[in-house]
């Protein structure tokens, strides 16, 4: 065997190799996604009624509260920033720290300092690697969240949005994660969870009167601060753990992706060198035997001479 058949036939192998290995990965990510799925359907029901209790009581009362008032001059905003803990998923972690990027410089356009949170270890790592700023960071359980990991993520958040800003506290709570629209749409959005704005207020409103409902009047106890105070750690709780529900189908679903695409091309390039080592083969043949034609011609002239 040549050299170069040698050659084509190691890389054949390897590239072989390599594409089992994605079509397993595109198979366990597939099976990861239907997991996701029913538990982004079961958490936003729950996070969806939690926000309308929380406008119903907003609205029925006039307390002032850090979950619904808006402050007149904001100076400090704090970014969660939801990525993986792992690669091979194309451009989902690229993507939602884009988004977080420019969320951040249009925070600082309108003069607020701004305090980043990161999920994930591929977050951690961008800006740890540009040495970037981070108040507090949580890794190892993107791929399967659990409400506990969402507790343990709110609550330095939660203490941040009632402290003053002149003590470390923030004005504003932000959020950026990839939500999962289909198998091959993952959008990353940035939504603005503390406080709650007035048009979201006025939504749920409209969505109530074009149901034909209206909201029922509340009378709270002990207080109606006291509610918001009791519903606030459940709010932020809730909207975290459904955020990290889309993101991990998010990426689930854009490793697939990613993984099918590699296996694809692992096929196209196992051709091409299959076609390359024929060829290959074919040319050692044809020079093999133009070898033996031409030693079988020079030992007929030589017997022919001889007889001569």
């Amino acid at each position: 065997m040549g050299a170069q058949l040698r050659v084509y036939k190691r890389r054949i192998r390897s590239v072989t190799a390599t594409k089992k290995i994605t079509k397993a990965m595109e198979m366990i990510a597939a099976s990861r996604i239907v997991k996701a799925q029913r538990k982004v359907a079961a958490s936003t029901p729950y996070a969806a009624e939690l926000t309308r209790a929380v406008t119903a009581v907003a609205t029925g009362s006039n307390t002032k509260h850090p979950l619904t008032t808006e402050v007149e001059s904001p100076v400090r905003a704090a970014i969660l920033l939801i990525t993986s803990d792992r690669g091979l998923a194309g451009g989902y972690n690229s993507n939602a720290i884009k988004a977080a990027e420019q969320l951040t410089e249009r925070l600082r356009g309108e003069g607020k300092e701004v305090d980043t949170y990161i999920v994930g270890r591929k977050g951690v790592a961008y800006y740890g690697f540009r040495e970037r700023p981070v108040k507090d960071s949580w890794t190892g359980f993107t791929d399967e969240p659990s409400y506990a990991d969402a507790k343990k993520i709110a609550g330095p958040l939660i203490e941040a949005i009632q402290q003053e800003t002149a003590d470390g506290g923030v004005d504003e709570l932000h959020i950026v994660f990839t939500e999962f629209l289909s198998m091959l749409t993952q959008t990353p959005v940035d939504n603005r969870l503390l406080p709650l704005s007035l048009e979201k207020l006025e939504e749920g409103k409209e969505e109530l009167a074009a149901k034909h409902e209206i909201l029922p009047l509340f009378e709270f106890e002990p207080s109606a601060e006291d509610v918001l105070d009791a519903l606030l750690p459940r709010y932020v709780e809730s909207r975290i753990y459904n955020a990290l529900l889309q993101s991990a189908a998010s990426k689930h679903a854009a490793t697939r992706r990613a993984m099918k695409s590699a296996t694809d091309n692992a096929g196209e390039l196992i051709n091409t060198l299959s076609r390359l080592a024929n060829a290959a083969r074919q040319a050692e043949i044809t020079q093999e035997i133009s070898e033996i034609v031409g030693g079988a011609g020079a030992l007929a002239d030589a017997t022919a001479g001889s007889d001569k």
